[in-house]
């Protein structure tokens, strides 16, 4: 699944995949994530608690990407997550992947069938 959100960030981004990806599942499953991203980990796995108990807030205001975060934390309640960070572009062959179909995706290559 791919598509495009005028004006995103990188942090809406990541989040949106992460969302996308658990969405996806038919069924609740056992699923273990690697991310380049501390800012989808740290914050599933660790700051979505204070910020439920807050109201959606932070020290500083409201929680940026309140909406997706909520869709996320959702989707984690259906399954047994695992997370794992990785570095970006440091050869991990999940993270290879991902950016070959992200590329891929960029220059308009995949086609209707590989748009899974």
């Amino acid at each position: 699944m791919w598509g495009s959100e005028p004006a995103t960030t990188n942090n809406r981004m990541e989040l949106t995949a992460a969302v996308s990806g658990l969405s996806s599942l038919k069924e609740p499953c056992e699923v273990h994530i690697t991310t380049d991203s501390n800012y989808v980990k740290d914050g599933i796995t660790q700051w979505i608690r204070k910020w439920k108990r807050n109201g959606w807030r932070t020290s500083t205001g409201p929680v940026k990407n309140q909406d997706l975060w909520q869709m996320l934390d959702a989707e984690v309640a259906r399954h047994q997550t695992h997370w794992e960070w990785t570095k970006g572009h440091a050869s991990h062959p999940d993270n290879n992947r991902c950016d070959e179909l992200a590329n891929a995706a960029a220059r308009g290559q995949l086609t209707g069938e590989s748009r899974s």
